[in-house]
């Protein structure tokens, strides 16, 4: 039986984790503003008006949301419309509480759920290599499995709730790879030394990173274009602290690449891609931003 898909949001990652999609399934997607939708058709998806219409007849939903609230905000208008045995897989980061707040709330009405964040960023998404880290049923999760691999590679990391924990630790590894990658350029750039030949020097050692490779390109270059977004990063790390203290965990790099982000957003660059923490950074060691 053809599976019926549907993504409710359409912003940076999914329009093009839409895009994947419909390569292999019937899909609709439905987005609150709707010119982020605006080429879409040309793939043959469907562009709903209202979320009744995106979950009308679904098999599988998909929500890419910005944060919680508009995560929290219609999940009382999944549970009207969407039917039941239906898997609701949200794919925005949230905190490990709004997971578990909504796996009950659809549970209870015979609508199943995964928590389900991907790291990789825009690019990861339009190339369909996403890490995707998912919690909630296992038997639920490979359910879904054939759908998620349209975007990249999921791992079931556990129960509800996990997927988010999970996101949570690869966002502490990611803000402080930036800030580490952040000092190792200004220190080159500051004692003459060609900071691209160092990506090159590092490739295949225990230096080397994703982010060293992409992320230092882009802070040599002062290229802050938003891919990952100085205000989504400084709210993970808020989420970070608060998982963190329920744990009754002191988690003291973190709570300095936290203050970093605040003080980027505070200045005005909420905006600027995270790979930006350079212009702090730089800041904060006593020379000028070359912004």
């Amino acid at each position: 039986m053809t599976k019926n898909i549907s993504i409710i949001g359409t912003g940076l990652m999914g329009y093009p984790m839409a895009q994947n999609i419909s390569k292999f399934f019937r899909l609709k997607v439905y987005n609150r503003t709707k010119n982020k939708t605006i080429g879409l058709e040309n793939f043959n998806i469907k562009i709903c008006e209202s979320i009744d219409q995106v979950c009308k007849d679904c098999d599988f939903l998909i929500t890419m949301l910005p944060s919680d609230n508009e995560v929290l905000d219609i999940t009382p208008k999944l549970i009207q419309y969407m039917k039941k045995n239906s898997v609701v897989i949200d794919m925005s980061s949230t905190k490990v509480n709004t997971a578990k707040k909504i796996y009950t709330e659809l549970k209870n009405k015979n609508i199943n759920f995964l928590d389900a964040p991907v790291s990789g960023g825009p690019e990861g998404a339009k190339k369909a290599t996403l890490a995707i880290m998912v919690g909630g049923d296992q038997n639920i999760f490979e359910k879904s499995t054939e759908l998620l691999k349209t975007m990249g590679e999921p791992t079931w990391v556990g129960l509800n709730g996990s997927g988010q924990v999970a996101k949570l630790c690869n966002q502490i590894i990611v803000g402080i790879n930036i800030g580490a990658v952040a000092e190792a350029i200004i220190l080159c750039e500051k004692s003459g030394v060609d900071p691209k030949k160092l990506i090159k020097a590092l490739k295949g050692g225990f230096a080397d990173s994703l982010v060293l490779r992409n992320h230092g390109i882009r802070m040599i270059e002062k290229d802050f274009i938003p891919r990952g977004k100085n205000s989504t990063h400084l709210k993970d790390m808020v989420n970070i602290l608060e998982q963190a203290n329920k744990n009754d965990l002191d988690l003291p790099i973190s709570k300095i690449i936290k203050l970093m982000f605040e003080n980027l957003c505070k200045s005005g660059f909420s905006n600027d891609d995270h790979s930006s923490l350079y212009n702090e950074i730089l800041k904060n060691s006593g020379a000028h931003s070359q912004n």
